[in-house]
């Protein structure tokens, strides 16, 4: 069995990307006992990603490097922006700085509604500096790593992976939902 659309693959990897000394950096691995996991051809990785892994086999090793433009793309000075510091107040009219800090990732609101994560970079009196760009933006990912197994995907793995937005009471399992969940209904 090879690496295509519609296989569930289980590999191991380590990323890593170039430090500011030049020297790369393990920035994420995972391992035998914790692999990466993905449907192939469903959107769940980067498509240069999927790309790289087509047609690999079970045992194959893998050594590449995803440029940042195929990757989280460039990184952009405007994706740093400075918001005042009462959005990020509790229900109790008091600042959150049990979820936020410098260095952590807070949810945030699109003007179209859809939710995006950003970092938190600096905390002034009054106002919270947060970074839009992803993380890796701007960075050439190298991976490494081995398939360790590839097999079919299931009707109810490929059903919670097209409709992830179940009502949480079924835990995707939606046909044997007893839930009013429009979501589980369709």
């Amino acid at each position: 069995m090879v690496v295509e659309n519609l296989k569930v693959v289980k590999a191991t990897y380590s990323l890593y990307i170039n430090g500011e000394d030049g020297k790369e950096e393990l920035m994420e691995q995972a391992t035998e006992q914790a692999p990466l996991v993905w449907c192939q051809g469903e959107g769940m990785m980067l498509p240069a990603f999927e790309a790289a892994m087509a047609g690999k086999e079970v045992g194959d090793s893998f050594d590449f490097v995803l440029e940042a433009k195929d990757a989280y793309g460039e990184y952009f000075p405007e994706g740093v922006q400075e918001l005042q510091k009462e959005m990020f107040f509790n229900g109790d009219g008091e600042f959150d700085d049990e979820r936020v800090y410098v260095g952590a990732i807070v949810p945030m609101n699109t003007t179209d509604g859809q939710i995006i994560k950003a970092q938190v970079c600096e905390i002034t009196d009054d106002k919270v500096s947060i970074d839009l760009n992803h993380p890796y933006a701007g960075e050439d990912l190298h991976f490494t790593g081995k398939i360790l197994d590839i097999r079919d995907v299931t009707e109810g793995e490929l059903k919670a992976i097209r409709n992830p937005h179940h009502c949480g009471r079924c835990k995707g399992n939606c046909d044997d939902c007893e839930s009013e969940c429009n979501n589980c209904k369709n």
